[in-house]
């Protein structure tokens, strides 16, 4: 058995052997084993210099040091303790460190060089040309051809960020978990619905509050808890409390993220500055479809003009709907309002309360009904895992995928849906291995992971979720499928290693089967009866569908606009002391009037500040990525939404190509043509379709 459980090289993980403990030697041991793979890379004089040797080799040179790294990262967001934060924090600049060095190390760029200007790497090809490209750029991108004393500093600003992110994503947490709302009095709950109400009674009974003859009920800032309070509840003040309770994420000390976005920011444009750029929006995205910041603030604003006239009847629609229940004047809601108004406004004009739907979405019967629709779509076969299998906890499962013959196996994955404490809040999709096509002419299976914070099963009913829910588990299985999926020989090229403009096409196409009557009656079956949606439910959910469809949009952008703002423009933010009043100013239009400001999530948005990049200057590829999805589902639309034509081409063209070519060069092989915006306009009710 080895001493290093981090280095184990089995396919699946033995994760009980994980243990904080390991995280450092083991860590040490993998950098050491990388930096000597590094060095003989380093070492190939420009004679000796083939692409295998180079090239080649240091896509091989970290692969251990990444599964091992990548799997501590997994359990900091999954199992998270004292002890495993301590021994990540430790060695998080070590290693942040070793891989801000590759590209500084000027004697490994020589011998990339070297290679490079031989004729043998102007006849690369394939894929190979590809990681050739991507590689040269990446290291000019990260400095290769900096001065000593500008790699130095590159260096130090890497280290830093790498802290004060982790740092951030940890405060974020902790706040969010130091919260909660203990209720005694059940008249003031009304409202609530009964399965979120059971929910947080059994809560309070876990964390020692109430009693079975005297219950209480205890409410946290995790979304399955919030989502239901703020829609539902009718207390005003209860709403009030927790609408308090979630702008202080991040807000207060010791978890006060406000000096740390600043200090970010700061590094952030510092980095872009010694790399040559204007601002650090774009250094991002140069290699994406977008190209530079200013074109992605084109495309928030233009998406902007679009929705604006129909955001501001929206408000004005909610405004007038509850001063006609209440008897006032129209003027603008409350934050904690808004909501819950919207909600009732909705309930009465399509009769329709999300609600109704949960009995129809028993979280084992939609996850197995999504895997019969991928299986119909894209060739598959999709079986639990067979025989003894360790997962990081019970609730865990797993499952192996297998191509059409059930027989080839293309990966297995972990499924892991509801939330923990000890679990980062938010719905996910990562690798743990990625396999592929080999040297020999084999396939390797991929190893993979999606994780949600779902509704919670109550007692022994199931796990009811809402449609919200639903789409999400379909949205982060087709991230899962990119990766499972992919057929690309060189590693860092294959699955979601694509642009990030790119990579939501594959997890938002699929939120469209979860709207379609076909694709509903495969998976949406009453857990206690077995039937189908009713017709009329079914017709009053689709009406409902666009229901404040511009409020939805415009909020997506307000976050595409203030990341793009921050990274394009940061000198407006650094030395402010009111950086949530520059914000605010900056959306005026973008954000719903409330009668009290609502902050913005800048404190809590761990999309943009858990990570060195993450998200940054990245958030609008949300709204990006929905016109390239809306457009592709056409084909679906016009095929047969179970075309299994249309759906292997899907996967031929997109899923299974990773980043072995230009993102839209892979989309026109799909479509035919270019992506057209409308479909999305179309979709969303915003204008009519053309006939």
């Amino acid at each position: 058995m080895s001493q290093h459980p981090f280095l184990e090289p089995d396919f699946l993980v033995r994760w009980s052997r994980l243990v904080p403990e390991h995280v450092e030697p083991d860590i040490a041991a993998a950098l050491v084993d990388a930096q000597q793979r590094i060095d003989a890379v380093a070492a190939v004089e420009e004679v000796e210099a083939t692409f295998e040797n180079t090239f080649l080799a240091l896509e091989h040179a970290t692969e251990q040091l990444n599964r091992a790294w990548g799997a501590i990262s997994h359990l900091t967001s999954v199992a998270d303790s004292p002890a495993l934060r301590e021994a990540y924090n430790r060695m998080l600049p070590r290693v942040s460190e070793f891989f801000s060095r590759i590209p500084l190390n000027a004697k490994l760029w020589t011998a990339l060089k070297g290679f490079a200007a031989k004729p043998e790497a102007a006849r690369l090809g394939g894929v190979r040309r590809r990681l050739f490209d991507e590689t040269m750029l990446d290291f000019r991108q990260h400095g290769a051809d900096l001065a000593a004393d500008e790699k130095a500093r590159l260096e130090e600003v890497q280290k830093e960020l790498s802290t004060l992110t982790q740092k951030y994503s940890e405060n974020t947490l902790d706040s969010t978990n130091a919260w909660e709302l203990i209720v005694d009095d059940d008249s003031r709950l009304a409202g609530l619905p009964a399965g979120a109400k059971e929910t947080a009674r059994r809560n309070a009974l876990a964390k020692g509050h109430g009693t079975e003859e005297e219950p209480k009920w205890r409410f946290t800032l995790h979304h399955p808890s919030l989502e239901p309070f703020m829609t539902y509840l009718d207390d005003d003040g209860l709403r009030r409390r927790m609408w308090e309770g979630s702008i202080e994420i991040g807000l207060k000390d010791p978890w006060n993220n406000s000096p740390l976005i600043v200090r970010i920011l700061e590094l952030r444009h510092e980095r872009a500055a010694l790399l040559g750029k204007a601002n650090f929006a774009d250094l991002v995205l140069e290699r994406r479809m977008a190209r530079d910041g200013a074109a992605a603030l084109r495309f928030v604003e233009d998406m902007h003009t679009k929705v604006r006239d129909a955001f501001a009847a929206e408000c004005r629609e909610l405004e007038a709907f509850k001063a006609a229940k209440t008897g006032g004047e129209p003027s603008p809601l409350e934050p904690w309002e808004i909501a819950y108004w919207a909600e009732k406004l909705r309930r009465e004009r399509y009769d329709f309360d999300e609600e109704q739907l949960r009995p129809y979405f028993p979280i084992d019967r939609v996850v197995d009904g999504m895997f019969r629709i991928c299986e119909r779509l894209f060739g598959l076969v999709v079986r639990p895992h067979e025989g003894a299998v360790e997962t990081w906890h019970p609730e865990v499962k797993v499952y192996d995928l297998f191509d059409a013959d059930g027989v080839r196996h293309l990966g297995t994955f972990y499924a892991d849906w509801h939330p923990r404490e000890s679990k980062r809040s938010g719905a996910w999709m990562n690798y743990l291995v990625t396999g592929g096509p080999q040297p020999d002419g084999t396939r390797a299976p991929h190893l993979g992971l999606i994780c949600g914070n779902l509704t919670e099963p109550v007692g022994d009913k199931p796990a009811l979720l809402n449609h919200r829910e639903v789409e999400t588990v379909f949205h982060e299985f087709g991230h899962l499928l990119h990766h499972l999926l992919g057929e690309v020989e060189i590693k860092s090229l294959n699955g979601v290693n694509v642009a990030w403009d790119f990579v939501e096409l594959p997890s938002q196409i699929m939120e469209n089967w979860c709207w379609e009557r076909e694709s509903l009656d495969v998976f949406a079956r009453h857990h206690e009866t077995g039937e189908a949606i009713p017709e009329s439910l079914f017709g009053r959910m689709k009406a409902a569908r666009n229901f404040r469809t511009a409020t939805m949009a415009m909020r997506q952008l307000s976050f595409g606009r203030m990341d793009l703002e921050m990274h394009l423009r940061p000198e407006r933010f650094l030395g402010r002391a009111d950086l949530e009043g520059e914000l605010r100013a900056l959306l005026r239009e973008y954000l719903v009037p409330t009668k009290t400001p609502s902050p913005t999530i800048v404190r809590r948005f761990g999309h943009l500040f858990s990570d060195p990049v993450g998200y940054a200057a990245g958030y609008y590829s949300y709204k990006w990525a929905e016109v390239l999805d809306a457009d592709a589902f056409t084909r679906f639309q016009r095929d047969g939404i179970f075309n299994g034509e249309t759906g292997r081409a899907f996967r031929e063209h997109v899923l299974s190509k990773g980043n072995s070519e230009e993102p839209m060069v892979l989309y026109k092989r799909f479509m035919g043509r270019d992506p057209d915006p409308q479909a999305l306009l179309v979709r969303s009710g915003l204008v009519a379709a053309v006939v």
